[in-house]
């Protein structure tokens, strides 16, 4: 349990630090505010991710924009791509997800 809610803690910490690259919004990119929204959506579902084991989290990638979800990679069953879906929907700040798992059989 210590060893999930530190890793939890790495995880939310190394998301923040790459907000402050983020700080110069140019023509057509996101403003600071939507990135850190954006950044704190896939914090949360990566974080939801390495505590479910019902879903191999270093195996399926999160992206967000403007709270479109985005996941990618590979589980090992359909049912594991549908648990990630509905885990990612249980995230506030999720507005859509595009499910882009491939099954691996």
């Amino acid at each position: 349990m210590i060893a999930r809610t530190t890793l939890a803690a790495v995880v939310t910490a190394l998301a923040a630090l790459t907000v402050l690259p983020g700080c110069a919004v140019s023509r057509g990119q996101s403003t600071v505010g939507e990135y850190v929204d954006d950044t704190t959506v896939t914090t949360r579902v990566k974080t939801r991710f390495i505590e479910d084991k019902s879903v191999d989290a270093s195996a399926i990638s999160v992206e967000t924009l403007n709270g479109t979800v985005m996941l990618s990679g590979f589980a090992k069953s359909s049912i594991e791509k549908d648990m990630a879906e509905k885990i990612a929907r249980g995230v506030p700040g999720v507005k859509s997800i595009r499910n882009e798992i491939t099954v691996r059989n």
